[in-house]
């Protein structure tokens, strides 16, 4: 699921890149084919085609929904309901506006007469709700005071979001939807209850009360999440993508296997401004994969660089993807606070890709990039000022001074005042438009998953399926923690496959997050565990859209590039158990400064035993069954307690030791 998404800026970038690399070598990514891979992996990207006066219109209609969805969530004193259905409404008319119902309409300014019905019947109910709450609110006092007027509208309602949801989010998530929604009929009718007080019942807490579609997750979309996209868009039209590049190369372009580094860094980098895994692998792997090729990795090993560290993004401090702020609301504490706990994480989850990067570059002798085709430092120092909205926005979310809305929308301003300055990337009326559209665009995918995830947290509420799911999988798991952590990452990577980060993290923090509090976990460490789970998914076949994304670009096969991706995202399934068994590493419960540095120590010794384990190379080819030890020596190192720590590093140190001295006598050999 796509927080802030962008595709033109990196692909605006590639020439300049290209060139300090070696332009008349490297394989050029086109606009065309960029578009032609978010159509076929991002279901946002399969949007209707509007040329001349009809676009115009839509553009200043979105335009001017991004600025109502500001001045909603910044000024307006209406109650929450009116507030989130008028907002909804919104969506709706946006969504089936760009939004065709499959691929094959792409016929210019056409939209088919029975969009425009689904469109106005859908809105219709979200806006009758809006503008008559009080005196709806009057007769809906409870579920057994709905009317069937009430009823139908609620229907209409629900199944017209399900449409748009079909649309921009896919299929997987209105599985879920549908089957929780037959549960929930067959449990209450199974108690005996009438069909008609069931569907009074199910439609008025879906659709009339705070526990469905205005549910919590859309409130912290409309509140919190609306307005970082809107600053996202803004972001970046600065020109920033290209900076975090050219920064990227500077640091370590010129090391072996430079170029692969530097998807690494240049993607997390990125990811502060980006939260869609497909997005972020698509727009910088147009630029970097390429260069990876050219530098000798195989295909598939640079569409999984890519797509390993565009996943990552979405738990990239300070800004992360949309679930940072459901995980705030969830947990009771700010945002700022979630995402100083993710920093230790993210760290760690980066190392390993670059460990495992440095690892393969040495394998195969691969060499960096020239340093003439880098940026001058200087012209790197003068462009320091695009850093400006990130640095402002970090210092007000620290300051807890302003809320997160208003630290957000002076950031906006920030963004603007930036690219009027930059002249390399200048942002004009036409790109300030544009940023605007981009953002109200950004939004409605964002909003339907929400919605369906409110509906989904309804019909498990309505039903009591958290607490049996609690009790059946404690019960299975026989209250072993390792059981019980082992059995939520299945549930979590399964659920991912084919639900938005967003989505999958409400339906985790519904059902799995309590039962791993049931089982001694801290709540900060549970709803973190689910949270990364639920992001992997983007990699972890048979399902690995960002890893897909990645093979098109560079050419791979799919499969290989998805199996590859989720080796060097290794650190990913090994983190979030890390801090289930030693939170601290979340800053929870924190015994002092020593316990926090000697867990992040082990654990990225753990995390290149393992790195090294699975990619067979120290100082020369590893034989299978140090592989082996060097995979349970980094497991060990990873386990709490200082026992398995000096097994781990006896082990881990000691095939190391083995391997480099071994390869440095090997070829002063050769050399004599």
């Amino acid at each position: 699921m796509s927080l802030f998404k962008k595709k033109d800026e990196a692909v605006m970038a590639a020439p300049e890149a290209e060139a300090r690399a070696g332009a008349d070598t490297v394989e050029t990514v086109s606009a065309a084919d960029v578009e032609e891979v978010m159509k076929k992996y991002d279901r946002e990207s399969n949007t209707r085609v509007w040329v001349g006066v009809p676009q115009k219109i839509i553009r200043y209609i979105m335009a001017l929904f991004s600025l109502y969805c500001i001045y909603s969530t910044l000024a307006s004193n209406a109650s929450l309901e009116v507030r989130l259905m008028i907002f909804l409404g919104c969506v709706v008319v946006m969504g089936f506006l760009y939004y065709p119902a499959s691929k094959k309409h792409v016929t210019p300014n056409k939209m088919p007469w029975y969009d425009w019905v689904i469109m106005i019947v859908g809105a219709s109910c979200f806006f009758y709700y809006g503008f008559n709450y009080d005196s709806i609110i009057e007769v809906l006092t409870s579920a057994s005071r709905m009317t069937p007027q009430f009823i139908v509208v609620g229907i209409m309602g629900i199944l017209c979001l399900m449409e748009l949801c079909r649309r921009c989010v896919g299929i997987p998530i209105l599985c879920v939807v549908g089957a929780l929604l037959v549960y929930t009929f067959w449990s209450m009718l199974s108690k005996g209850m009438q069909l008609n007080m069931v569907l009074g019942r199910v439609i008025y807490t879906l659709f009339y009360g705070t526990g469905g579609v205005i549910g919590t997750p859309i409130n912290v979309c409309a509140k919190f999440i609306v307005v970082f996209i809107v600053f996202g868009a803004f972001l970046e039209r600065t020109g920033i993508s290209k900076f975090f590049i050219d920064l990227a190369n500077k640091l370590a372009g010129a090391s072996s296997g430079g170029p692969a580094k530097v998807a690494v860094i240049s993607s997390a980098l990125c990811g502060m401004v980006s939260g869609s895994s497909v997005g972020n692998t698509v727009t910088t792997g147009s630029v970097t994969i390429p260069m990876m090729k050219k530098t000798g990795y195989k295909p598939e090993f640079a569409g999984a660089v890519e797509a390993a560290a565009s996943t990552g993004g979405q738990i990239m401090p300070p800004i992360m993807g949309a679930a940072a702020f459901l995980m705030a609301e969830y947990l009771g504490v700010s945002y700022g606070t979630v995402a100083l706990k993710a920093i230790l994480p993210a760290f760690l989850y980066f190392a390993g890709i670059f460990i495992a990067v440095h690892l393969e570059a040495k394998k195969l002798g691969l060499k960096g990039i020239d340093r003439k085709d880098m940026a001058p430092g200087r012209e790197l120092v003068s462009k320091i000022y695009l850093l400006l909205p990130i640095v402002l926005l970090i210092v007000l979310v620290s300051m807890n001074v302003y809320t997160m809305q208003k630290a957000a929308a002076l950031s906006i301003v920030a963004a603007i005042v930036v690219g009027i300055i930059n002249k390399d990337s200048r942002l004009t009326p036409a790109r300030f438009l544009e940023a605007l559209e981009a953002g109200g665009k950004g939004t409605i995918t964002v909003a339907t998953a929400c919605a369906m995830a409110g509906i989904i947290a309804g019909c498990i509420t309505v039903t009591g399926l958290a607490s049996r799911l609690i009790t059946a999988i404690v019960a299975l798991s026989g209250n072993t923690l390792i059981i019980g952590l082992f059995l939520t990452m299945i549930c979590c990577i399964i659920l991912g496959m084919g639900v938005p980060t967003t989505a999958n993290y409400c339906i985790m923090a519904a059902t799995c997050a309590p039962i791993l509090m049931k089982l001694g976990i801290p709540d900060v460490a549970a709803h973190f565990f689910v949270f990364y789970f639920g992001i992997v998914a983007d990699i972890t076949p048979p399902v690995a859209l960002a890893a897909y994304a990645g093979s098109a670009i560079a050419k791979s096969n799919p499969m290989r590039t998805g199996i590859n991706a989720t080796k060097l995202a290794i650190a990913a399934f090994i983190v979030p158990y890390v801090f289930a068994y030693s939170p601290s590493l979340l800053f929870v419960d924190v015994g002092g400064v020593f316990d926090v540095v000697l867990i992040c120590v082990s654990a990225l010794l753990g995390i290149y035993g393992v790195a090294a384990g699975l990619n067979g190379f120290v100082g020369k080819t590893i034989n299978p069954l140090f592989r082996a030890l060097l995979i349970i020596g980094g497991l060990t190192l990873i386990i709490p307690g200082w026992q398995t720590d000096l097994i781990g590093l006896v082990i881990v140190g000691g095939i190391s030791a083995y391997q480099i001295l071994t390869a440095k006598r090997e070829n002063n050999a050769a050399a004599a």
